[in-house]
């Protein structure tokens, strides 16, 4: 066999190797960010049920709190603003600037959800009405499958970032946008208390 053509096969097998090489990590990045994304729509499935939610207990306690209508009207508008940022969230989990969007929404509606519950506290007739109870249960229930939801995202979200972010996936994850994933994590510290259902 002649050396030229040894060096050419050499070279072409070298080649095909870092090919199938660039082409694991990519896949990789992929699936990756699709592991992410398919958690993200689990949370989306909590909050939706939690969007639903939350409009019935302002409607039974509208009997009970005529004088604070401000503070329902409050949870009413953080609830819409907080579904609306999350639809646009959920149909692109990678979009940071969404996320960062849906994220502060939903500070605001967790702020205003513990003054609802907090002041609802004063109201001995509403803590007993049996409709406010079995609401105030299925939100609890929701907000723990939306804890857990979070914590399988945000483990996912751990997993691409690392991946993304290690030698020599980063030269592919600049190449081809992989943009750095969002955590849903809550930025103020008061917000991170959930808010305490009890009736």
């Amino acid at each position: 066999m002649e050396p030229w053509l040894i060096v050419i096969v050499v070279v072409a097998v070298i080649g095909l190797f870092l090919f199938m090489w660039a082409v694991g990590i990519y896949n990789n990045l992929v699936t990756l960010r699709n592991r992410f994304k398919n958690s993200f729509s689990q949370i989306d499935v909590q909050l939706k049920r939690r969007y639903d939610l939350i409009p019935n207990l302002v409607e039974v306690a509208k009997t009970y709190l005529k004088h604070e209508r401000e503070t329902l009207e409050a949870v009413i508008a953080a609830r819409n603003q907080a579904a609306s940022s999350q639809a646009r969230a959920a149909a692109d989990p990678s979009d940071a600037s969404s996320m960062k969007t849906f994220l502060a929404a939903e500070g605001v509606l967790t702020g205003a959800m513990g003054k609802f519950f907090a002041l609802s506290e004063a109201y001995p007739d509403l803590k007993a009405n049996t409709t406010m109870a079995q609401l105030s249960e299925e939100l609890t229930t929701t907000e723990n499958k939306v804890a857990f939801s979070r914590q399988a995202y945000n483990d996912s979200v751990m997993v691409f970032n690392t991946a993304r972010e290690v030698f020599p996936n980063n030269v592919f994850a600049g190449m081809f946008n992989f943009s750095e994933a969002v955590p849903f994590e809550i930025e103020n510290a008061v917000e991170r208390v959930a808010p305490k259902v009890s009736f």
